[in-house]
C-alpha cells in the first residue's frame, strides 16, 4: 500500500518540475513562489514534525533545534566554500558578486538534498503505515501534497545554479523516482523515530539557507516587484493550507 501511494508522490513531484519550466519568462515569479515554498515546508512541516521525532534536549535546547540550526550553518559553509572556490577561478570581480556565475556544484548539492528529503518522505509514508492504516493515510497526503513544491524546488534550484536542462530533469526525475524507493525500502526495516526526526531539523535547517540566501535574493534581484513578493507569501500560506489540511 505505501509504495502505491508513493507513486502518487512520483507524479506530483513531476507536475511541480513542470510547472517550474513553463513559466521560465516570469522567473522572478517563479523564484519567489520557490522561496515561499521551502521556507513553508522546512518552517511549517518539516521542524514540527522533528520536534516531535526528536524532541529531548541537549544542554537546555531540544535535539532537533540544534540540527536544524546546524543544517543552516552547514549549507552557509559549502556555499561559502563553493564560492571561494569559483572566485579562485575568476568567477567573482573584486567584492562584487556576479550572479550570472554561480556554482554548477552548489546547484546540484542543494538538489542532491532535495532528492534525500524525497527519499525520507517515502520512508516516513511507509513508517506510518507501519504504525497503522489512519496514520499512513495522513502522513501520505502531506507528502503527496507537498511533493509538487519538491519537484519545483528542486528543478529550480539545480538551474538557477548554472546547470543545463538536462542536469535538471535528472534531478527532477531522481526526486521523483525518490519516495517510491524510500518508501520500497521499508519493507526491509522500521525506521526509528528519533533518527527521522534528527534528519528532519537538519535538511529543515538546509532549506531555509537556501530560500532566505540565495533564492529569494535572486528573485529580487531584477525584478523587485510586490507580485514577487506576493508570489513568496502565497508560497507559505499553500504549504500552511496542505498542513492543516493533513492534520
Amino acid at each position: 500500500m505505501a509504495v502505491f501511494v508513493a507513486l502518487g508522490a512520483f507524479l506530483m513531484t513531476l507536475a511541480g518540475g513542470w510547472a517550474a519550466q513553463r513559466v521560465t519568462d516570469r522567473r522572478h515569479l517563479v523564484l519567489g513562489l520557490a522561496g515561499g515554498l521551502m521556507l513553508g515546508v522546512a518552517g511549517l512541516d518539516l521542524l514540527p514534525e522533528a520536534l516531535h521525532a526528536a524532541g529531548h534536549e541537549v544542554f537546555g535546547v531540544p535535539q532537533a533545534l540544534l540540527l536544524f540550526v546546524g543544517g543552516f550553518l552547514l549549507a552557509h559553509l559549502v556555499e561559502r566554500m563553493l564560492a571561494g572556490r569559483q572566485a579562485s577561478h575568476g568567477a567573482y570581480n573584486g567584492l562584487r558578486h556576479n550572479h550570472e556565475h554561480r556554482s554548477p556544484q552548489a546547484g546540484m548539492a542543494a538538489a542532491s538534498a532535495l532528492v534525500g528529503h524525497s527519499v525520507m518522505d517515502g520512508i516516513a509514508i511507509g513508517a506510518a503505515f507501519q504504525a497503522g492504516e489512519g496514520m499512513g493515510a495522513a502522513v501520505a497526503l502531506a507528502v503527496v501534497s507537498h511533493d509538487f513544491a519538491d519537484g519545483f524546488n528542486t528543478y529550480t534550484v539545480t538551474s538557477l545554479y548554472g546547470n543545463d536542462r538536462r542536469k535538471a530533469l535528472g534531478m527532477l526525475f531522481a526526486a521523483a523516482l525518490a519516495p517510491v524507493v524510500g518508501a520500497a525500502s521499508t519493507l526491509l526495516f522500521t525506521m526509528p523515530q528519533e533518527l527521522l526526526g534528527s534528519y528532519l531539523g537538519l535538511f529543515g535547517g538546509v532549506l531555509i539557507y537556501l530560500a532566505a540566501a540565495e533564492i529569494l535574493p535572486e528573485a529580487h534581484h531584477r525584478h523587485p516587484a510586490r507580485t514577487t513578493l506576493l508570489c513568496t507569501v502565497g508560497g507559505v500560506a499553500f504549504v500552511w493550507l496542505v498542513t492543516g489540511v493533513a492534520e
